[in-house]
């Protein structure tokens, strides 16, 4: 079998891509927002706060789980106002959800056209993201951190600390005992960063990556809150797969906590609530695994998952008719095929048809109407 060679790639400067979003005009303030909001969305939302509210009070999880498409529709911040309050203890994304974030706090602008990127062989081949999270994502697999902890700790910290040589092989090298500190996950995760290093021939220290704009980002917001962000790749949908830094050891290492951290927050939903925002395939994919992960364990107890609101949200109307067969991935009504069997376990839940931000304006204002000590901390 052959493979292709990235070595051969070339790359060009972000800065030097046209791009469809600028973070500064999009970016959702909700409070001064003249999205038209319908009575249907409103009601909705009124009807999902007091559940967020609940579970906060009882320490259950509420989680957001969302496509990358929030993000470019400037709801970053938004989402961290609701992690500032407590009324998210948990955000998942996809790939791209990750890219477009990081792009917007390193240089205030996303989204490039595909169309015509492609047709030129320059869609996804962006020195700076390729590069700086791929290398990102691999000093996270070393310091044991996952997918949207590494990027999300990167911005925070403008950069990445870049071990010695002596120190990884060191790490590789440990003696191979019961007594020893270096775990195994560890010396792989060692070899793996190492190897790409020098491969690169990047130098150990400080690494700086100057993010200009990372208020915008709801990865640093998340990380400095210390509340979980996790991502939910699919190996080669991403443009950070182009570049020759991309390792799919170092992914499948962060992507794995990212999931294991995804499952936990699940079995903690009991009393609590999960929303899914604008992701047809990623969303219910990894929830109805993690869910029957978190039953499983639960169910050796005596305890179970039962009593949760889950609440689906999505542009497109719900219109399939059940009598010709089961729905594709990609059609909302899959969300309500795997949603039944929630529904006969007493959970509650629903399906909206609604713009992203008309959605999470109308839970925002809903909350603060509810919770009118939550504080504002808008950087805009």
């Amino acid at each position: 079998m052959k493979y292709f060679d990235r070595s051969r790639m070339q790359y060009s400067r972000l800065s030097d891509r046209k791009n469809k979003v600028v973070i500064a005009e999009s970016c959702i303030y909700p409070e001064t927002d003249t999205t038209v909001i319908s009575r249907a969305v409103s009601e909705r939302a009124a009807t999902i706060a007091p559940e967020i509210l609940r579970a906060r009070e009882q320490k259950k999880s509420i989680m957001i789980v969302f496509g990358a498409h929030l993000i470019k529709n400037g709801l970053g911040k938004l989402l961290g106002e609701f992690a500032r309050n407590g009324w998210v203890t948990h955000l998942a994304t996809n790939g791209a959800g990750v890219i477009h974030d990081w792009e917007f706090a390193y240089q205030g602008q996303s989204s490039e056209n595909v169309r015509e990127n492609v047709q030129h062989g320059r869609f996804g081949t962006w020195q700076e993201t390729g590069l700086n999270i791929n290398l990102g994502l691999a000093v996270g697999a070393y310091e044991g951190l996952g997918y949207g902890e590494s990027i999300g700790s990167m911005i925070n910290r403008q950069g990445l600390l870049i071990p010695t040589r002596e120190e990884l092989k060191e790490t590789i090298t440990a003696p191979f005992s019961t007594a020893s500190k270096v775990p195994m996950w560890k010396r792989g995760a060692a070899s793996d960063l190492l190897e790409l290093l020098d491969e690169l021939d990047i130098k150990s220290g400080w690494y700086a990556v100057q993010h200009r704009f990372p208020e915008y980002s709801i990865q640093a917001t998340a990380y400095k809150l210390g509340i979980p962000f996790t991502s939910h790749p699919m190996f080669g949908h991403d443009i950070i797969y182009t570049h020759t830094a991309n390792r799919g050891s170092v992914i499948g290492r962060t992507a794995e906590r990212d999931f294991l951290s995804f499952v936990q927050s699940v079995a903690n939903l009991e009393g609590g609530v999960y929303l899914s925002v604008g992701s047809a395939v990623m969303s219910p994919m990894i929830f109805e695994k993690s869910l029957s992960m978190a039953r499983n364990v639960a169910l050796q107890s005596g305890n179970d998952i039962r009593n949760c609101g889950i609440h689906v949200v999505d542009l497109q109307e719900e219109t399939w008719d059940w009598s010709t067969g089961e729905p594709p991935m990609d059609n909302p009504a899959y969300y309500l095929r795997f949603m039944k069997s929630f529904n006969r376990m007493g959970c509650r839940l629903d399906y909206t048809s609604a713009d992203n931000r008309a959605f999470f304006i109308a839970l925002y204002r809903a909350l603060r109407k509810l919770d009118p000590e939550a504080e504002r901390r808008w950087n805009g």
